[in-house]
This record gives C-alpha cells, structure tokens and sequence, in this order.
C-alpha cells in the first residue's frame, strides 16, 4: 500500500459558498468533525481541534494551522505536527470545493503520511485511522450540510 495520501469525494446539495463555511469556520467545523474547534480561518492562523472521548470525559487535542483560504473554492490545513510547537513534519488537509449544477462536489485530501518520518508499523497505523476516520467523517460532513440547508 502506498500511504501517500487519503482522497474523498461527496457531493452535496448545497453552493459553495455554504460549504466553504462548513468547512472553515469553527463553529459549523464542531458539529460533524471534532468536539470542538479553535482557529480563525485566516491563513497562517494557529488553532486546535479538540475531542472527548464519551465513556473516560478525557480530551485530546490536536494543534493546527490554517494554510490556505480562499472562499469558495478552497480552505486547508496542516495538523498532526511531529513538534508540539507547530513545527516539523504535518499533514495537510485540503478541501476542494467544485460547483456542479445546484450543488457542490467536496474533495478532501490529505497528504504528508510518508514524510512524518513513522516507523512502518506506526503509518500503517495512523494512515488505516485517519482513513477510516474521513470514511466516517465526511458523512457527517455531508448529513450536516443537508441538515443546515433545510432549516435555512
């Protein structure tokens, strides 16, 4: 397997511009993606997505950086870093937001697996989790979106 990196595709019936807020702002991030989420999404921005785990109340989070913002078409950024202090190897989530007819195709990628420097054992590990995590995750995405158009 190449652990290059992770791609996912969905679309939904909503503009870009409603997805670029999905995608990119704290608040709407929280409800399908991560507990909770700190950043402004202003490149260069530090931040942190934080989860709890329901049957220990215990947190985790994760230190990132906004890399790129450009409304409607593209938010992204770096996460996981190999270095508390926002330094040293990351992976960059990328999302690709394309209009098609009343909607939207979102095209999530993230790449940097390989350059993290893990052990094999350790990014097969990581690459199986984050896979299955965005399997997971971009339903919410798209089950939130839906939702969100609905009540609007």
């Amino acid at each position: 397997m190449e652990h290059g990196s992770i791609e996912r595709d969905i679309h939904v019936d909503a503009s870009p511009e409603v997805v670029f807020e999905v995608v990119s702002r704290p608040e709407h991030m929280r409800e399908w993606w991560p507990d909770d989420a700190r950043f402004e999404p202003v490149v260069g921005a530090p931040g942190e997505l934080v989860w709890r785990d329901a049957a220990t109340g215990e947190t985790t989070t994760v230190a990132l950086a906004v890399v790129e913002v450009d409304p409607p078409k593209r938010f992204s950024f770096r996460w996981c870093f190999s270095e508390p202090d926002r330094s040293g190897h990351s992976l960059l989530v990328t999302f690709d937001l394309v209009p098609t007819g009343a909607g939207t195709r979102i095209r999530m990628t993230e790449t940097g697996f390989r350059e993290m420097g893990w052990e094999i054992a350790r990014l097969e590990e990581q690459y199986r989790d984050h896979e299955s995590g965005w399997e997971h995750y971009m339903g919410e995405l798209g089950g939130y979106v839906a939702r969100l158009v609905a009540t609007s």
